[in-house]
């Protein structure tokens, strides 16, 4: 599997995003790349003679979350290739986010115990839900649906999966909240505050995401607003920046030798500094003094 090459963006369509204002159709096609890239790294296997003696269930964990980065990025390809679906872009940005925080967050601290907490975090409500199966089987004298017996395999098979033991996972402290996880990575609160807080607007529903996407007022008249909502610029920016940086970190975290570190870090730096150079001019084209 050959490392994807990055787009290639003429003189011709940058200057057409000067003449516009509009970067939206270069920063995408760098969004897609940096979506390209998660998933070639996610592909990186544990016996390649670059990759350190690490645990195969911590690789488990990294790379499932730096394919779920590059998964939902395709997903907003898909969904935004004409610019629109903006409403239902940031919200898988979110999800992207703290993904890429959480690769990044686990790659810095290379903490068993840590990455021991994050699989029983997930595993605590599966406990939960088996133990509500098992109370409506006993409630039934022993009758078990279908539909119960798929679901007690799935659990169980997810439990022995993890090699954790479920008095671990039912005692196991809570990992820090991600505003912690991102001070711990050193990104300033300002990734907190765009991140995580605004773009949780996204996905709940709140005042200012229902006039920012759902709402809109015609005459003084309140009324659900149209299909119209476009993919911003800084979500093709924003997003891919931090899931650059959660390659990196991944990078650092799998690879033996530094001079393999370097290269690749060579690599996601000089995409990071591209799409960085873009979005600067498109912010001072949209931010110009009137």
């Amino acid at each position: 599997m050959d490392i994807p090459l990055p787009p290639n963006i003429t003189e011709e369509q940058i200057n057409k995003c000067r003449e516009t204002g509009d970067y939206c159709p270069v920063l995408f096609e760098w969004y897609k790349y940096v979506s390209q890239l998660a998933f070639f790294y996610a592909n990186i296997q544990l016996d390649s003679p670059a990759v350190k003696n690490i645990p195969k269930i911590h690789h488990s964990v990294l790379i499932g979350l730096l394919n779920r980065c590059s998964k939902l990025m395709f997903s907003n390809v898909a969904q935004s290739h004409e610019g629109l679906f903006g409403e239902s872009t940031s919200i898988i940005d979110r999800s992207i986010f703290e993904s890429a925080i959480k690769l990044s967050w686990l790659c810095q601290k290379n903490n068993r115990e840590l990455f021991d907490r994050f699989i029983a975090e997930g595993l605590k409500t599966e406990i939960e839900f088996r133990n509500n199966i098992k109370g409506n089987i006993d409630a039934r004298n022993g009758e078990m649906l279908v539909i119960e017996e798929r679901m007690l395999k799935s659990i169980d098979n997810y439990i022995a999966k993890s090699g954790l033991t479920e008095s671990y996972i039912s005692e196991s402290k809570k990992l820090p909240n991600l505003a912690q996880m991102i001070d711990d990575v050193g990104h300033e609160r300002l990734a907190y505050i765009v991140g995580q807080k605004i773009g949780s607007h996204h996905v709940h529903g709140t005042w200012v995401s229902l006039w920012f996407q759902y709402l809109e007022e015609e005459e003084g008249v309140i009324c659900p607003r149209g299909h119209d909502v476009p993919t911003h610029v800084n979500q093709y920016a924003y997003i891919s920046l931090v899931v650059l940086d959660s390659i990196s970190e991944y990078v650092k975290y799998i690879c033996e030798d530094e001079e393999d570190v370097k290269g690749m870090s060579s690599l996601l730096e000089g995409v990071a500094d591209e799409i960085l150079k873009l979005y600067q001019e498109a912010v001072g084209s949209d931010g110009d003094v009137v």
